[in-house]
């Protein structure tokens, strides 16, 4: 690990906080929210994500078995909705046709490349999408790159400018220590939402000022 990132975590840390690893959803709900997820707010896929579980009782069996369209007008408020129901649904029978089952714990005793291999080996599912499941519901050193995370590194030159969101999985995993991904993770997200900002990014207030090459950027 670099001594700018190690610089970087470190006062991203000092504002934001410390923060902990903890599993959020069982991994194959997490699989399940992280679809919803795409393309859209925190908040309209949450309320898309409880009207699923609500209506299928929280039984990934149900909603691989419903069609389509009821699928579809249940998670409306996550938008793309016709096309977010179809993956899931896809998605969940791959996963069941696999397995004869829908549990995923199996990923977290695998290396983390062979982890991902399986996850982005199931048609519709990419690497953010799989970093999330292994990040989150097992603590595995996996970045997920999402627009913030994308945008964050490559104004603070983590990654290089021409660098896909999908090839900055690889190069930030390398680079960043396997015990601070996750917080590394969240606090580029964080930092994203709250201060560099895709448009008008708020320099002039930013702690990384002093070190960022991008500084008042516009």
């Amino acid at each position: 690990m670099t001594d700018n990132i190690v610089e970087i975590f470190s006062i991203l840390k000092s504002k934001y906080g410390e923060i902990e690893w903890e599993p959020r959803y069982e991994p194959i709900m997490e699989l399940v929210y992280t679809i919803l997820s795409q393309h859209t707010s925190d908040i309209n896929s949450e309320r898309a994500f409880v009207n699923l579980l609500n209506e299928f009782e929280n039984d990934p069996y149900q909603i691989a078995k419903a069609d389509v369209h009821s699928i579809s007008e249940i998670i409306r408020s996550a938008g793309l909705f016709r096309k977010k129901a179809a993956v899931i649904k896809d998605v969940l029978n791959q996963i069941h046709n696999k397995l004869n089952s829908f549990d995923l714990n199996f990923l977290q005793y695998m290396s983390l490349k062979d982890a991902k291999q399986w996850l982005t080996d199931l048609n519709g599912i990419g690497p953010k999408t799989a970093a999330i499941v292994l990040c989150f519901c097992f603590g595995m050193p996996a970045m997920p790159v999402d627009t913030h995370v994308h945008r964050v590194s490559k104004r603070l030159r983590l990654i290089s400018s021409d660098v896909t969101a999908e090839d900055a999985h690889e190069i930030l995993e390398d680079n960043v220590e396997d015990e601070i991904i996750f917080p590394f993770h969240m606090y580029l997200i964080k930092h994203g939402r709250d201060t560099c900002k895709a448009l008008n990014p708020r320099c002039s207030g930013c702690i990384l000022s002093k070190i960022c090459p991008s500084s008042s950027v516009s």
